[in-house]
């Protein structure tokens, strides 16, 4: 039985550290089961154990009994960490606004791993928040870090600041960096600056070491193995919380060599870890799955997650899922199936800092997610503009390919979406979809690159016309109009 003495340490030692609520020795006894190499408590801020709470090791998963306890007959030599998929009755933890306190590294020099967490529990259970996806920072140098903090970080606070601290939590999709490893610590640095309460994180094929193949394909990782210093910043790259009634989860899509050589998929491992996480959660619930190499997207060539996508299909089919992913620098929606829907959206860094549109035309930006209970709204937020401003119009003359045309850009396009153009004021009917190459990309670039977008409509206005309007309503019935005068 623990003293009055020993909770009142264990609590004010708790409090000095929040929030990171994990790693701490509750001091409660645990007795030894045959062939176990991990285990550990679960309790909340009052030392209460904590029911049922999903525990794995990166291959094996269990949950906790009534005592907070949890057992796992853990590989060490292949397991790096031990998480927890923190409930939604539980806050999820960060460390300087770096989501923490749901996972512990793993040692294979201690014999048993005792790994114990404490978790926070909330004032009162939430349905409502901000899911904010932000992709492709990749960031080289001081210069791109400045613009990242003075555009997108600026951009970001400036957003929020409009939902009365509605509560916030944020993924960055991947590439957080451009090779440089040296990097991760001051772009946290420029985190701290945003008023996202915290914030997960994806793996992208730049935040590997290219020095060394990723862990799976390593033979003795004891000599260095590609996801150590990101893991270090941000620990495991497949894990899972709760939030509100969403499921999140978050995997590394990249079967990754030395020297930038990789594919985009999922091991079959990791696609077993998926299949035993999602065995916890109720059939129908809304799921968001954080990758940073997208599935689905038809456009683009060798980009997506081809071989296994189908096998990731099957195994969310009894749930609402919506994926977030980036890697691609465009922007493409994906409704795979009406209980499957891809988010690949436009890359905070645009085509590389170069200037201030995507591949595709997509301004740079990020992802606002509305989520109340398992109704999800969006809209892509672009840096510098208002929210409204969600598609690009080109006079004629103005798209070199389509000299005859007025041309719309219009980036969360989806096939839901009604696209109607007006002449003088008088409604001439839905614009023509076509397939090009952005001309503002163009233009930054310096020359054509070859990538076709297909969210480009466009229509030729009359000899003699003064004014066209153009009117986009999407899939939520919200209705953007824009003019120009000819």
């Amino acid at each position: 039985m623990i003293s009055k003495r020993h909770l009142l340490i264990s609590l004010l030692l708790l409090f000095s550290i929040l929030p990171l609520w994990a790693g701490c020795d509750t001091e409660i006894s645990i007795p030894p089961q045959k062939g176990v190499t991990l285990h550990g408590v679960i309790v909340d801020e009052t030392n209460q154990p904590i029911e049922g709470v999903v525990v794995n090791d990166g291959l094996n998963f269990t949950q906790t009994d009534k005592r907070g306890m949890y057992f796992l007959k853990t590989d060490l030599s292949k397991s790096r960490f031990v998480s927890i998929s923190i409930p939604a009755a539980f806050e999820i933890g960060s460390d300087e606004q770096i989501a923490n306190g749901f996972y512990a590294p793993l040692s294979a020099n201690e014999k048993v791993n005792r790994r114990d967490f404490i978790l926070q529990k909330r004032k009162q259970t939430i349905d409502e928040f901000l899911y904010i996806a932000i992709s492709d920072p990749q960031i080289k140098n001081e210069i791109q870090l400045e613009r990242f903090r003075n555009e997108t970080v600026s951009d970001l606070n400036e957003t929020l600041s409009r939902y009365n601290d509605k509560e916030t939590l944020a993924i960055v999709l991947g590439d957080m960096v451009f090779d440089q490893m040296n990097l991760f610590h001051p772009y946290k640095k420029v985190l701290r600056q945003t008023s996202v309460k915290t914030f997960l994180h994806t793996i992208g094929n730049h935040d590997i070491d290219l020095s060394y193949n990723d862990f799976q394909n390593t033979v003795d990782p004891s000599m260095g193995y590609g996801e150590k210093i990101y893991e270090s910043h941000f620990g495991p790259t497949d894990y899972s919380v709760n939030m509100g009634k969403v499921h999140i989860i978050t995997m590394k899509n990249l079967d990754y060599y030395q020297g930038k050589k990789y594919t985009e998929r999922l091991t079959l491992p990791q696609l077993e870890w998926i299949k035993k996480d999602l065995s916890y959660i109720e059939p129908g619930t809304t799921v968001f799955i954080n990758l940073h190499a997208p599935t689905s997207n038809k456009t683009g060539g060798n980009n997506n997650m081809k071989s296994t996508t189908l096998q990731l299909i099957e195994i969310l089919k009894n749930y609402k899922v919506h994926v977030f992913a980036g890697h691609t620098h465009f922007y493409e929606n994906a409704e795979v199936n009406p209980s499957f829907y891809e988010h690949n959206i436009g890359a905070a860094c645009g085509a590389w800092w170069a200037g201030n549109v995507n591949r595709c035309g997509a301004p740079n930006g990020y992802l606002v997610t509305e989520v109340n209970g398992d109704n999800i709204t969006w809209f892509y937020k672009a840096t510098g503009k208002e929210a409204a401003y969600q598609f690009r119009i080109y006079k004629p003359g103005e798209f070199e390919s389509q000299s005859e045309f007025i041309v719309a850009n219009i980036w969360d396009w989806d096939n839901s979406y009604n696209v109607k153009w007006y002449e003088d004021g008088v409604l001439k009917g839905n614009m023509e979809q076509f397939s090009d190459e952005d001309q503002d990309y163009i233009l930054m670039h310096g020359k054509a690159a070859g990538y076709k977008t297909n969210h480009l409509f466009r229509a030729i206005p009359s000899s003699n016309a003064k004014q066209v309007t153009i009117e986009v309503t999407n899939r939520f019935g919200k209705t953007f109009k824009n003019e120009v005068l000819l």
